[in-house]
């Protein structure tokens, strides 16, 4: 399977690497122990690839996963949700999450 990533999910991701002056590499997406749920998500910008990672691609944006990470992610969707201020960020369609946090910054799975 793969990860995907939603056209507005894209876009934003390019608004950040533009701010941020980056033309190679992409988000790295992860998983890490942590919340009241205890699992959450990380993004972060990395300028390349490590090894065993896995890429995604939508157009000319990527996607860097560690493998680790990777078996909690495989088969979600990364969109971003523009709704007001209380809805504005990154959020994760994950089929692999058997419950998560009223806050939605952390999951099961």
């Amino acid at each position: 399977m793969a990860i995907e990533i939603t056209s507005a999910a894209a876009e934003r991701i390019r608004e950040i690497m533009k701010d941020n002056r980056m033309t190679e590499g992409g988000l790295r997406v992860g998983v890490k122990g942590g919340g009241c749920s205890g699992l959450s998500y990380t993004l972060s910008l990395d300028s390349e690839e490590r090894p065993g990672d896995k890429v995604f691609r939508c157009d000319d944006v990527k996607l860097l996963i560690d493998m680790k990470s990777y078996l909690y992610l495989n088969g979600s969707k990364l969109d971003w949700m523009n709704e007001g201020l209380m809805q504005r960020g990154f959020k994760f369609i994950n089929p692999n999450e058997s419950a998560a946090c009223g806050c939605g910054e952390s999951f099961s799975a």
